[in-house]
């Protein structure tokens, strides 16, 4: 009796819940906070498998991603149910996602028609090539008074193009108006709340800004992108903002998640914005840096959106429900941070785990000269330089795998300090100090090297799931649901651990000018559009590796032939 009485005033003593899906480009996760605290209470994480068809693909199984979201709902449910803590007492539910990523469905049949294009995919560089080489200048900032995006492979309209061409079912479905596009908040949100049988088709004003059809000004899909990438604007979702109710989630009363059903999903935020949130930068100047599969710097710069002359970004930050401002941000995004350990495991076997290439890396304390860019998408900011490819240079007999993790390392902070250095520069006001978060911002050493290359110390909350935060706070502050203030006096103090930078600035300068010259040698690596000869068709040696071979080739006959004469 008393253990029940314990577990019910326990319960009261919560408050309002709130939850989060937080579906990245590796793992989903769902979560659950306290609205009054801001605690995470209970979470569960499952892992997303990655399927590269060819070289430079990148695709993951749109059935597996809402799978995944129904498991960690499931197995959350069952952790609180053994904390004694009442499901009934989540009031709403927050989306954030890895952005960019692009899927098609039918809306009859509510089955995908191809595989989610991830973000990092690079099928789409002969496309960029051709619509660069389409514009005035062969300018790729052509779009970006509109869009605040250079044109890269790394946003949805070049996907999706792709899919409407090289995809049969995409194309029958979009001429039979079947088709629906969306980015990952959209596909989850219309499964969640119901599917063919009257799922809302949304995504918020974060995920539509990373599409490149939508207009950052007027806040809206622009008829003029649709028409510039040949995009029907039916297949696209609506526009909503970051914090209101889109909808009831839908689930079979069987399973223990059922209790969720009938709760309003009310916040929607990619990532990244919503990173910013659950780290509290609302005000102008302020900034963070997230450590995942990639590495994005975000700066709030207010309610005005400011160009960037430095290679960054123009995003929307967030806007936090349908009568509030837009607020907008300059974003640098690196392509590989996380992704690097990845690499480093499944694909060299150099290390078992993330933790063990701290340990490796530390053992030697230093990369011993050697430098590694890993640009294995390209070089995203400040560069936009598609043609990159990942180098490893400056190796020497002594050169061993611990330097090579050392170095695998320093690059994720090399890259952050040369989109700082942009951000700075497109300010004129230097950031003090960086706040962080993320999966990598664990490892301890990572974050000492990070200060040491910014010369800046680098704050870490305590509470590392800023992400799934942000949108548990966007959620349980829309209106209707109302839990969640975003007063500033209301929201919780953080704790936090800083790094303080401990090399001096002469040798941080020295390391980082060796890496600018590593970044040079990995550019102009790769071209798609093969030259083509006066007569229209393409010539052998519009590959230079395979001209030199040739030419090569032909000299060494020449060569044979003339010592043969000779004896």
């Amino acid at each position: 009796m008393n253990g029940t009485m314990a577990a019910s005033s326990h319960r009261i003593m919560l408050g309002p819940l709130v939850a989060a899906i937080d579906q990245g480009t590796s793992s989903t996760r769902f979560l659950v906070f306290n609205s009054k605290t801001a605690e995470l209470l209970s979470h569960h994480q499952v892992e997303i498998k990655q399927s590269f068809p060819k070289e430079g693909w990148v695709e993951e199984d749109p059935k597996e991603i809402l799978q995944s979201v129904y498991e960690c709902m499931e197995r959350t449910c069952e952790k609180l149910t053994q904390l004694n803590i009442d499901i009934s007492n989540i009031k709403a539910i927050g989306v954030t996602n890895q952005r960019e990523t692009t899927l098609v469905w039918d809306k009859e049949t509510g089955e995908p028609l191809y595989n989610a294009i991830v973000w990092l995919d690079l099928r789409t560089q002969s496309t960029v090539e051709r619509l660069i080489n389409k514009t005035p200048g062969r300018n790729k900032n052509h779009l970006k008074h509109k869009t605040g995006l250079p044109i890269s492979t790394y946003f949805s309209a070049v996907k999706l193009r792709w899919l409407m061409d090289n995809v049969d079912e995409v194309h029958k479905a979009v001429v039979s108006r079947r088709a629906m596009f969306g980015t990952v908040d959209s596909w989850l949100i219309w499964c969640l709340t119901g599917g063919k049988s009257g799922g809302v088709h949304c995504t918020d004003v974060t995920n539509a800004s990373r599409t490149m059809l939508f207009n950052i000004h007027t806040m809206d899909w622009d008829p003029e992108l649709c028409k510039y990438f040949g995009i029907p604007m039916e297949i696209l979702p609506r526009v909503r903002s970051s914090s209101e109710i889109y909808g009831l989630m839908k689930i079979c009363s069987s399973r223990k998640s059922g209790a969720l059903s009938g709760i309003p999903i009310s916040g929607c935020l990619g990532d990244q914005s919503a990173a910013l949130v659950g780290q509290m930068c609302f005000q102008d100047g302020q900034a963070k840096n997230t450590y995942g599969t990639g590495c994005f710097l975000l700066r709030n710069t207010g309610v005005k959106p400011v160009m960037s002359e430095h290679g960054l970004l123009t995003t929307v930050a967030y806007k936090l429900g349908r009568d509030k401002p837009a607020c907008y941000a300059l974003e640098g995004s690196v392509a590989i941070a996380g992704a690097v350990v990845r690499w480093l495991q499944d694909n060299l076997g150099i290390i078992g785990s993330s933790e063990e290439l701290e340990k490796l890396a530390a053992s030697v304390g230093t990369s011993y000269g050697c430098y590694f860019v890993p640009a294995f998408s390209g070089l995203y900011a400040p560069y936009w330089e598609p043609s990159a490819r990942g180098i490893i240079c400056g190796l020497t007999q002594f050169t061993n795998k611990s330097h090579l993790a050392f170095a695998a390392l320093e690059a994720v902070c090399f890259q952050t300090r040369e989109i700082l250095d942009a951000m700075n520069q497109d300010s004129g006001i230097p950031l003090t100090q960086l706040q962080v978060d993320g999966g990598m911002t664990s490892n301890k050493l990572l974050m000492q090297l990070q200060a040491d290359i910014l010369c800046i110390p680098v704050v870490k909350p305590s509470m590392p799931e800023t992400t799934a935060l942000g949108a548990a706070m966007a959620a349980g502050a829309a209106e209707g649901v109302s839990v969640w203030s975003l007063n500033p006096e209301d929201l919780s103090e953080v704790t936090s651990e800083k790094f303080e930078p401990q090399i001096n600035p002469e040798e941080s300068e020295f390391r980082y000018a060796r890496w600018k010259k590593a970044v040079e040698k990995s550019m102009n690596w790769e071209t798609t559009e093969p030259v083509c000869n006066g007569n229209g068709e393409t010539s052998i040696f519009s590959s230079i590796p395979l001209g030199f071979y040739i030419i090569g080739s032909m000299l060494m006959l020449i060569g044979a032939k003339y010592l043969t004469g000779h004896k």
